[in-house]
């Protein structure tokens, strides 16, 4: 409920659109809707309409956002700011619009979504779980797409890769001993990302113990490694009888194995919290871009924000000044 003097605020506009403009009733509801939606958000913030700051503004259009409104009813939300705000200035009610440059929200990036730490934990700890229950028929196959799926998530995570990348990735591309792997991204572009030691190892097991009984019916041979793989395929991550796997196949993977930690995840969500969580944990910007292979490190810049946005929840959770003291 918007207060006495914002009610009488909005009561002035609606008027003024109505009578000097002339705008339709069902235009006028929108404007009532949209505006009344803004006040509510600034008296959150006990921040009254006539003295609303641009960051007030961009944070509603953001928080819109978030709650997965379409860009063009927040284009609309906007729009309908900005002719508030202009018929105050106009007005003499203020002498500053806090809707001035802020930029179209088609031009806007909207925040990646990202597993918290401990359900990426689980999400990665889902096809050992499943490889280890037993009780399946055609055990020996069952352990070799966990192996399998383990190793592409964790492919996933450490190098934030794309699912056409790891769709995509060669034997070749591979660099086990040296702890990274040549990745082929957008337009051709190749970029060297690190392997943890959890996914080296879940790689050297998927290699040497798995991925030859994917290859059934393919001849094997042993690479100069001694890893042992089908001659007839060249990539890193294949199905049964060493086909190419589909893009399809590796988001139900992923959906199924982040079904554990509560959320379902897409594999884009696991390129975001890889990035996330290195800039939670104090990695330079320039790092993260070339892990991620943007060409512009404004792409990148995004993802500070998810991290303050974390360092703001554990401060109101842990300093003991932090909240305002009961009155």
């Amino acid at each position: 409920m918007a207060s006495e003097a914002n009610s009488r605020l909005i009561s002035s506009f609606l008027d003024y659109l109505r009578i000097e403009k002339g705008l339709a009733p069902l235009s006028i509801s929108a404007y009532t809707t949209d505006i009344c939606q803004f006040s509510e958000f600034l008296e959150k913030r006990k921040r009254p309409l006539l003295t609303a700051r641009r960051i007030e503004v961009r944070d509603f259009l953001q928080q819109l956002f978030s709650h997965q409104v379409d860009g063009r009813s927040v284009g609309r939300k906007l729009s309908a700011l900005r002719h508030l705000y202009r018929y105050l200035l106009l007005d003499r009610k203020i002498d500053h619009d806090p809707t001035l440059n802020i930029e179209s929200p088609k031009q806007w990036k909207v925040l990646p979504k990202a597993l918290a730490r401990d359900e990426m934990e689980t999400t990665l700890a889902a096809p050992s779980a499943r490889r280890n229950g037993g009780g399946e028929r055609n055990s020996e196959y069952s352990a070799a797409l966990a192996s399998r799926d383990q190793a592409m998530l964790e492919v996933f995570y450490a190098g934030a890769l794309r699912v056409s990348e790891i769709v995509n990735a060669k034997l070749e591309d591979l660099k086990l001993e040296v702890g990274y792997m040549l990745v082929r991204g957008k337009g051709d572009k190749e970029r060297v990302v690190p392997l943890g030691k959890a996914a080296q190892e879940a790689l050297t097991l998927y290699l040497a113990q798995f991925r030859p009984a994917l290859a059934v019916g393919k001849r094997s041979v042993a690479s100069a490694s001694g890893v042992a793989f089908s001659k007839t395929s060249p990539l890193l991550f294949i199905a049964r009888g060493g086909r190419k796997l589909t893009r399809q196949r590796i988001w139900q993977m992923v959906r199924a194995a982040s079904a554990g930690s509560g959320r379902v995840a897409s594999p884009h969500m696991l390129r975001h919290s890889c990035a996330t969580h290195m800039v939670e944990n104090g990695a330079d910007l320039r790092t993260v871009q070339t892990i991620l292979g943007h060409a512009d490190i404004s792409t990148t810049q995004v993802y500070t924000h998810l991290a303050l946005d974390r360092l703001k929840t554990v401060y109101k959770k842990h300093h003991p000044r932090a909240k305002a003291k009961a009155r």
